[in-house]
């Protein structure tokens, strides 16, 4: 009976006092919605590199849009991320996609570059010039002279920690469980390069500064022309949206 009194005590107080506690009020607003993105993303002034989770605050649009879609769409396979996504409406996520891109996240300190001279050299020529008899073309000619990508479709590639890049190169090659299968140009060019290559890109990209300047810097719109234009063609739909 003493016990029957105490758990009905017990039940009506925790009652009275959570009737006491006034409800928080938390703003409808992007920034609020996205927390579970910022947990492993990072919120927009976070400096540090993470080598499972890139940054993702100043992408361009049209390429968060694509990747969210991807995930959702299980064209691009990572499960957190296709569940957080499951349901959500095109529409929604071209605003997530919006919302990020219009956030400025500061850049991470370069890492130590120890690369040999024949890696880095190699490296150089690779990311300015490319190899024509590959049919591996210059990383600045998509994305950007600088490496800080181009609007709309196109990530920089600069801020991204080395173990990083080499998983996605991985990816590409293998069509690995966070790429998928779905063959595109980063896809097929990947393919071109040998392990010691895509480790001597990664290593170089990794330690690169980025000044401040060009953090700020309003990357440019600058459309794929010829040849690159049709082999990446897959980033842009017929109707004129992204894909």
């Amino acid at each position: 009976m003493i016990r029957v009194v105490l758990i009905a005590f017990l039940f009506f107080a925790d009652f009275a006092i959570a009737n006491t506690i006034p409800p928080v009020e938390v703003p409808d607003t992007m920034s609020e919605r996205v927390k579970a993105c910022t947990a492993c993303h990072g919120k927009e002034d976070k400096q540090g590199r993470d080598a499972y989770y890139p940054r993702i605050a100043g992408k361009p649009e049209g390429y968060l849009f694509n990747q969210l879609r991807n995930f959702r769409d299980e064209r691009r396979h990572y499960r957190p991320m296709a569940l957080l996504l499951k349901g959500l409406p095109d529409q929604y996520l071209r605003d997530m996609a919006a919302y990020f891109a219009s956030l400025k996240q500061a850049f991470p300190p370069p890492e130590p570059l120890k690369s040999s001279p024949a890696e880095i050299e190699l490296a150089r020529r690779l990311i300015t010039q490319g190899d024509a008899g590959r049919k591996i073309p210059a990383c600045v000619e998509c994305h950007g002279k600088d490496l800080m990508g181009t609007e709309p479709f196109i990530p920089g590639l600069l801020g991204l920690p080395r173990v990083y890049i080499i998983a996605q190169f991985g990816n590409w090659q293998n069509g690995g469980a966070m790429r998928g299968e779905t063959p595109d140009c980063m896809s097929e060019i990947a393919k071109q390069l040998t392990t010691g290559e895509a480790s001597a890109i990664a290593a170089w990209l990794a330690a690169q500064p980025v000044s401040e300047a060009l953090s700020e810097r309003v990357n440019p719109t600058a459309p794929l022309h010829g040849k690159l234009a049709e082999r990446c063609s897959s980033i842009v739909l017929q109707s004129g949206g992204v894909q």
